[in-house]
């Protein structure tokens, strides 16, 4: 070999020494540095002829584990998605109070009940009265309070969501920026080792917000992509998009740096986004809508035993609520009796109608007046017959919806139904007063529970507007907006046809259906599970009156803010004699009292309203169950205490994985001190040993230049 030969080898050997101690002293330089990943040198030998000749550096690399990388972003994105779902429970737990301490929400409801048992001991006193009423009130404003702030939180996640989707756009924007730096810097040979590191945690920060895919580029940088496999960045950056509604579900959509013009549905799985939409687009909504629906019931059951009973003297006019229906379909459907009794000051009746409802929904009925004879009526007629039945004595009315009796002056009206062995009147199991809200205690701005009890072959009454539907897949993403238009002047049944139509309406991903009571629910086909939302209703029943959505409760958006309508009638809180804290007693002698001063009857079955078996409807994820109120009640407290629970539970397992990971990640990509020092001394060592070859060759090219005189 000769001795320039002997030089150039030496030489290259001192160079990569001295990179190699360089990376050594970046190593140790940044052993607190967070995100920093340890360098190592690649080299490999130059041969001339199958003779060593030197070593070559052929890159400056980061000691990363693409294995470790996945895992560790995979779990990143679960905590993350954990984290904000237990975050969000666990401060809607915090609005239902601690169920093991006096004065949380579902205590109030117990407290209704004690004022009411306290109130039958002394129906009288005005004192009790007006503390009963204010539990109602304590209720209903608890009730609405927990509403509104569940929808605060609905809130903050969409306007999170919007921020975390702004963030994203940055992060794809600037990891497909720094793709281009660090491309240039591996051709050129430079150390890209930096931009890499900045890389690398920006990926980091992105798999927190969304789990994404990475894979190396050929020449250097990373490509990020979709679970789906949709390119984020590395080959132009995507735009992320946040499509919301305030009364639909919300979704993402991804428009492509080299795709289509139109946005794809972006769907994640993970990440904090995912919680974010999960808490947002269901957690949250179905906390509301089984809250909405506790609450409903509970003021069915005050509102069934203040129906069946009466103040003492008979209040001079009863107004019901708005059932959202037209005369005729608000009084079809109703079977067995009803009696309408006209009272003077001292409770005793002056006139009494006997209404027979028959025994067939919508059929004929008979009317008739202190035991006189019957006169037959229909829907169509009944108004009319009712109104001549009460002659002098009184009037009814049925005005947006509500009927109205009045009485004459110094007369009251009390309305009872029979002993249940003798066929009291119903429709959707409710009796002819509690149907109509004559007397109601609790009343409410929706038509919740929704039971309309509209039959297939009753008329819609849809006169105007459309609705839109929009369908989502179980990961949230939208599949598609469906507008459909009541038809015209058809019943209920065409109304259905027109909304499961698979052609037009939403036959291919579930149906529409009506139950017995007139209240019509959507079911997803369980092939390819979807949800449903109201997008935008501008139908009207007659002039003025519900949309589709508003009468018969559909989508998330109508069903979860009802918890916060309802509101103690106004006649009571302005009079509170007028509570019926009595009982009509329709077998009193004539010419006796049937309304008696003390009769605590109705206030006994005010106390006990919460121990009646009721049917609740499917409410968020609770399924129809039949049950007291006050069973509903504890099961709904577990409930919300269990959700809350599971979720931290599953945030500490998340974090745990999380750590664990993270842990040999760094283990693995960080530096070690102890290792760094032996590199230290190794490539010091490399370095003095080809300087001792270099002086070698030194001295023995200056002898031979002294020998060659």
């Amino acid at each position: 070999m000769s001795l320039n030969a002997i030089m150039s080898t030496a030489t290259s050997g001192m160079m990569a020494a001295q990179t190699g101690l360089r990376v050594t002293s970046d190593n140790i330089a940044n052993v607190n540095t967070t995100g920093y990943v340890r360098k190592t040198i690649s080299q490999s030998n130059m041969l001339s002829n199958g003779m060593g000749v030197g070593v070559n550096i052929d890159a400056i690399k980061r000691a990363t584990d693409r294995f470790l990388q996945s895992a560790s972003l995979n779990a990143s994105s679960d905590s993350a998605r954990a984290s904000v779902v237990a975050e969000t429970l666990n401060s809607a737990q915090k609005l239902f109070g601690d169920p093991s301490v006096d004065g949380n929400f579902f205590s109030t409801l117990d407290d209704i009940f004690t004022a009411f048992s306290a109130a039958q001991d002394d129906p009288t006193s005005a004192l009790l009265r007006s503390q009963a009423l204010t539990r109602v009130e304590d209720f209903l404003s608890d009730s609405a309070r927990i509403t509104s702030s569940l929808s605060k939180l609905g809130k903050d996640a969409d306007a999170r969501i919007s921020g975390d989707v702004s963030r994203v756009n940055d992060l794809l924007s600037q990891i497909d920026a720094l793709n281009i730096d660090i491309t240039r810097a591996k051709v050129s040979g430079a150390d890209s080792t930096g931009a890499e590191n900045v890389q690398s945690g920006m990926i980091d920060e992105l798999s927190q917000l969304m789990n994404v895919q990475i894979s190396p580029r050929t020449l250097g940088g990373v490509v990020v992509r979709s679970t789906e496999g949709l390119s984020l960045a590395g080959e132009g950056a995507a735009k992320v998009t946040y499509q919301t509604s305030p009364t639909a579900t919300g979704y993402l959509t991804v428009q492509l740096a080299n795709g289509s013009i139109n946005p794809t549905a972006l769907n994640i799985t993970n990440g904090e986004l995912k919680g974010l939409l999960d808490v947002r687009n269901t957690e949250l909504v179905n906390l509301s809508d089984q809250l909405g629906e506790f609450t409903t019931r509970a003021a069915e059951a005050i509102n069934k035993a203040a129906n069946a009973s009466s103040s003492v003297p008979a209040p001079a006019t009863m107004t019901g609520r708005n059932t959202g229906l037209d005369a005729a379909a608000a009084f079809k459907g109703f079977t067995g009796k009803t009696t309408i009794a006209l009272t003077n000051g001292d409770g005793v009746i002056q006139r009494k109608i006997e209404i027979d409802f028959g025994n067939t929904p919508g059929g004929p009925g008979t009317m008739s007046v202190d035991g006189g004879p019957a006169a037959g009526f229909d829907e169509t007629t009944f108004l009319t017959q009712l109104n001549t039945a009460m002659g002098a004595m009184g009037s009814a009315s049925f005005t947006n919806g509500a009927l109205s009796l009045s009485a004459s002056t110094s007369l009251g009206v009390a309305v009872a139904d029979p002993d249940p062995t003798y066929n009291p009147s119903s429709k959707t199991g409710k009796g002819f007063s509690q149907y109509f809200g004559l007397n109601d205690i609790i009343r409410t701005n929706s038509y919740s529970p929704y039971e309309t009890g509209l039959k297939a072959g009753d008329d819609h009454g849809f006169t105007s507007g459309a609705m839109t539907i929009r369908l989502t897949d179980v990961e949230g993403g939208r599949i598609r907006d469906v507008v459909v238009e009541p038809p015209a002047g058809g019943t209920m049944q065409e109304m259905l046809d027109a909304l499961n139509s698979r052609a037009t309406g939403v036959g291919v991903y579930g149906q529409f259906s009506l139950n017995a009571n007139g209240q019509m629910t959507f079911q997803s086909a369980s092939s390819s599970p979807v949800s449903m939302s109201i997008l935008g209703d501008t139908t009207e029943r007659g002039v003025g009156g519900p949309s589709v959505s508003q009468l018969f409760g559909l989508g998330p958006a109508e069903r979860s803010t009802r918890g916060e309508k309802f509101f103690v009638n106004p006649a009571f809180e302005q009079t509170p004699k007028l509570l019926p804290f009595a009982q009509l007693d329709l077998a009193a002698a004539a010419g006796t009292p049937s309304l008696a001063v003390g009769d605590g009857r109705g206030a006994l079955a005010l106390a006990k309203a919460g121990e009646t078996t009721m049917s609740f409807s499917v409410a968020g994820d609770a399924v129809a169950v039949n049950m007291s109120l006050q069973r509903y009640s504890a099961d709904f407290s577990g409930t919300v205490a269990r959700k809350s629970a599971t979720a931290e539970s599953r945030k500490d397992a998340a974090a745990a994985v999380s750590t664990e990971i993270d842990t040999q990640r760094q283990s693995h990509e960080g530096v070690n001190l102890d290792e760094e020092l032996i590199n230290l001394t190794t490539y010091q060592q490399a370095f003095n040993a080809s300087a001792r070859l270099i002086q070698a060759s030194k001295d023995m090219f200056d002898v031979l230049v002294g020998i060659m005189g």
